[in-house]
């Protein structure tokens, strides 16, 4: 493929789902979401006073490239605070959400059909598809079930070829909740190969404790933001941290690709980062609460995980003894049940035969839609 192009990028299933679902409700039908991984709590409230008095304050133009040197600080602040890394301002670079964060990452990486990145099959299925517009190869591993779908040092090790550039891990992950072991991480970071880290979903995590490619490696790209913990999906802002001297070449790609991420959320995001938010504490208790109710539920419908997810809000369910077609299936339980979930394909072949479910909704929506999966699976029974 040629870089550039765009004729081979697979759709984005999640969004045909949801549009799909749009569709429904438009024509009056009632539709519970759990599908997309969209938080369902409001910005708290001192993030939201930042940005007004910022705005107030005449904030409305460019800014560095990289990042106003506010945020940069209280992104190597936080981090530092967080895992001890030694991280400093000068390795980080603001973004317009993670998504830009890592095509700029990967075009420092990718030069060709030669250049590998190893990742894990399932994955976000943006991975693949972004190392694929810039020309490079994605190098897959068929994860373990069994290992909650997270790599194996080995495995990783044993792909390793003459084109492989970087290994991209996501922990905690999507789709699959999990985490990579201490252990597990700090022999992937042990490789000598420049490690991708996506830790949006940092700071979401159930009964454990998250760790950063940075406490192991100095040459992490840590890819993180605001999205998730934050729930400040519609503000698009992220950041990169990677090896000083890597920020230059970065930088002039930021300054072609975006010019420079907004100035008054960026001005907001350090009130993010800097401040107490009580609604944060409060948005993981309700996650949590919600993640174990669908535990419970769950094996009782006889829809299985093999390990108990213990971060972001999704849980990947096997549904191949219902239909082998997670596609043809998802879309089935829409028309029939009004319950949106998403199609295991959407994250790579060794995600088919499952369903992911995001919890990213309130407890109410996922008890009613659980009602109606239940009465789904009784009628697809009986039928």
């Amino acid at each position: 493929m040629s870089r550039g192009a765009c004729g081979e990028i697979k759709p984005f299933i999640v969004m045909e789902v949801l549009e799909r679902a749009l569709e429904l409700e438009r024509e009056g039908r009632s539709i519970i979401h759990m599908e997309i991984g969209e938080p369902d709590f409001d910005t708290p409230a001192g993030i939201i006073e930042a940005a007004k008095k910022s705005l107030d304050s005449g904030d409305t133009h460019y800014t560095d490239s990289r990042g106003i040197p506010e945020l940069r600080n209280a992104v190597a602040r936080w981090y530092n605070g967080r895992y001890d890394c030694g991280v400093t301002s000068s390795q980080v670079l603001v973004t317009m959400g993670v998504s830009p964060g890592l095509l700029l990452v990967l075009s420092c990486m990718v030069d060709g059909p030669g250049d590998e990145i190893i990742l894990g099959n399932p994955c976000y299925p943006c991975y693949p598809n972004f190392i694929r517009y810039l020309g490079g190869t994605p190098r897959f591993i068929a994860a373990r079930e069994e290992d909650g779908y997270q790599l194996r040092p080995g495995d990783v090790r044993a792909a390793i070829g003459p084109g492989t550039r970087a290994v991209l891990i996501n922990s905690p992950a999507n789709p699959m909740g999990t985490l990579i072991p201490a252990g597990d991480m700090e022999e992937i970071c042990g490789l000598g190969l420049p490690v991708i880290s996506d830790e949006i979903y940092h700071g979401l995590v159930y009964g454990e404790r998250e760790h950063s490619a940075l406490e192991f490696t100095g040459d992490a790209w840590v890819l993180n933001g605001f999205s998730k913990l934050f729930a400040m999906t519609g503000w698009r802002l992220g950041y990169v941290i990677m090896p000083g001297e890597r920020i230059r070449q970065m930088q002039i790609l930021q300054q072609n690709f975006f010019i420079s991420p907004s100035s008054f959320v960026q001005k907001a995001a350090v009130t993010a980062l800097d401040a107490e938010h009580p609604e944060i504490s409060e948005m993981v208790e309700k996650y949590d609460r919600r993640r174990r109710y669908l535990l419970e539920r769950l094996p009782k419908l006889g829809l299985e995980y093999a390990v108990e997810p213990k971060g972001a809000f999704y849980i990947f369910i096997r549904t191949d003894h219902i239909d082998p077609d997670s596609y043809r299936l998802a879309f089935d339980i829409l028309e029939r049940a009004g319950v949106a979930l998403t199609p295991g394909i959407d994250f790579g072949e060794s995600g088919e035969g499952h369903l992911r479910i995001s919890y990213a909704t309130s407890l109410e929506n996922i008890k009613e839609g659980m009602d109606r999966l239940e009465r789904y699976l009784e009628e697809r029974g009986s039928g």
